[in-house]
């Protein structure tokens, strides 16, 4: 049984004891105890159930400890917690539980189709730091979600239509003849060596091909740099698809249907901000020029979301795109509610430092520092874990020589050293001649303090998960493998596994260092984190 399976028995029981419909118990929920507090789980349901109760919530905890009955030692405790613990038998059989797969899925994720969008950069030039960071955030969930039995595409949508793609070209074509880019243009090196690779039939190519072909380079760099850092997307959705079928006409014409579009001045403008008070001013969609501007098409690109069938549009967007999300919502919300839900996830931005001093700007980049160049400095798994050590709403300083250092200082070293050392104990378990397999009588384990800590971590993955899925942030997973792998070694310093003259003590430690591997194991590919068996 594990935790949630536990969490909702015990809900029933409340549900049962109080007469409760299963709206009212719907925030009663297990979880892990402050650590001045001597108990496995705590239950706070009490204090917010007082108003609904009419009663006080020290009563209510009374009365929830008699209706969980004696098998949890249930305790109460002001204001009107109850707290309670584990049997051995339970955490034995927790623990096998998490070597089932899918033994994290929950069944309130089970009817989710989401479609997550994530770094989407325009084809202008490489990668670079912030595409790092909504690269490893949207990953990270898409595979928490997962996890948690959700069904998840992910999309990497491609801006290759406008004016930011004309002036790429323009750029390119500037570079092939010697000059400088045209004002506005982009001036990072990288066009130079574009430029320099050109075959010899484009001096006499339009400004569109140059712009065609600029685009599908700067692709194939970004889908190189995307596969270095182990991040896969379902689909690259092209802008140009949509133009191709109508899309962004469609979705004018259905914006004009509900009574959500004017003109004024020659342009056709978005008139709901007043009535859906989601944006604080009305938008155009198409300029009195007659070209559609980012607005509408974004409109159009989200209906076609929608029509894929996703109950769930999530957009993973850069600090810079705060101004985005109150005109999208208005607009979801004029489609129509009955579509499905919108949320957009603002990240804020990297700043790269060695030790306190600031990383300068890359010259041949123009005016940031790519990706590629921190993967090659630093490696993919301590980007990965460092950028999702934060929440998306907070500024990220990325060390980069604690990010190379090879011991304990280091975050992610520190967690994958225990995978490593654990293989290690099992190799040194084999080379003895010791089963790791073999069993032991659970009914005569002494379990110890340290031991104990670790069966309880252990069991709080789940929750961990579920903490990222609602704040849609992965910094919940890596403080979870942090304070597991504090765990590990509070229990390896202190104790022996392998222990010659006890043969039951050894098998039952094994058990349990095999446990420990798997969460780890599992836990650092849901960040797309390596697990090493040697460093």
């Amino acid at each position: 049984m594990k935790i949630s399976t536990l969490e909702a028995d015990l809900r029933n029981r409340a549900k049962a004891a109080f007469s409760l419909d299963d709206a009212a118990v719907s925030g009663f929920a297990l979880s892990a105890p402050p650590p001045h507090v001597q108990a496995d789980a705590c239950i706070a349901w009490p204090i917010s159930s007082a108003k609904l109760l009419r009663k006080a919530p020290l009563k209510i905890a009374e009365e929830l400890k008699a209706a969980l009955g004696a098998e949890f030692g249930a305790q109460t405790a002001p204001p009107g917690f109850v707290n309670v613990n584990f049997s051995a038998a339970f955490l034995f059989a927790a623990l096998k539980e998490l070597e089932k797969p899918g033994c994290y899925a929950r069944p309130e994720y089970s009817g989710e189709r989401i479609n997550l969008e994530f770094v989407s950069a325009n084809p202008t030039g490489p990668m670079h730091l912030a595409s790092g960071r909504g690269a490893t955030l949207g990953d990270s969930l898409a595979r928490i979600w997962r996890a948690l039995g959700a069904d998840v595409a992910t999309e990497f949508y491609v801006n290759n239509v406008g004016k930011q793609v004309e002036l790429l070209g323009l750029s390119l074509k500037a570079r092939l003849e010697g000059k400088e880019p045209p004002e506005g243009g982009y001036q990072g090196e990288y066009l130079k060596d574009l430029a320099a690779a050109l075959p010899a039939e484009a001096a006499g190519w339009s400004d569109k091909q140059f712009s065609e072909y600029a685009v599908a380079e700067m692709l194939k760099l970004h889908k190189a740099d995307m596969a270095a850092f182990g991040v896969t997307f379902d689909r690259w959705f092209l802008e140009s698809e949509l133009h191709a079928v109508g899309a962004p006409a469609a979705a004018l014409a259905t914006l004009k249907a509900r009574g959500m579009v004017y003109e004024k001045e020659g342009a056709v403008w978005f008139g709901a901000a007043s009535e859906l008070e989601s944006d604080d001013k009305d938008r155009v969609l198409v300029k009195a020029d007659g070209r559609n501007t980012y607005f509408l098409n974004d409109i159009a690109y989200h209906l076609n979301k929608f029509s894929r069938g996703f109950n769930r549009l999530i957009d993973i967007l850069g600090a810079d795109h705060h101004g985005y999300v109150p005109r999208m919502e208005a607009a979801v919300k004029a489609l129509g509610s009955d579509l499905g839900s919108f949320k957009v996830i603002i990240h804020q931005q990297v700043s790269l430092l060695r030790g306190k001093e600031v990383v300068k700007m890359s010259k041949r980049a123009g005016d940031f520092i790519p990706l590629k160049e921190l993967i090659d400095d630093v490696g993919t798994d301590a980007c990965r874990f460092f950028f999702a050590s934060r929440g998306p709403n907070t500024h990220l300083n990325f060390d980069v020589e604690l990010a190379k250092k090879k011991s304990n200082e280091n975050p992610v070293y520190y967690v994958q050293y225990v995978h490593a050392r654990i293989c290690s104990i099992f190799d040194n378990a084999a080379a003895k001649g010791v089963d790791p397999a073999a069993g032991f009588d659970e009914s005569k384990a002494a379990i110890n303090k340290e031991e104990r800590a670790l069966m309880l971590k252990l069991l709080w993955l789940e929750k961990a998960l579920v903490d990222c899925a609602r704040d849609n942030s992965s910094h919940h997973l890596t403080t979870y493998l942090t304070e597991l792998a504090a765990c590990f070694h509070s229990f390896y310093d202190q104790h022996k596994v392998l222990d010659p003259e006890n043969r039951e003590v050894t098998a039952y430690r094994l058990f349990l260092l095999k446990a420990v591997k798997g969460v780890i194991a599992r836990g650092l590919a849901l960040l797309g984190v390596s697990a090493p068996e040697r460093m």
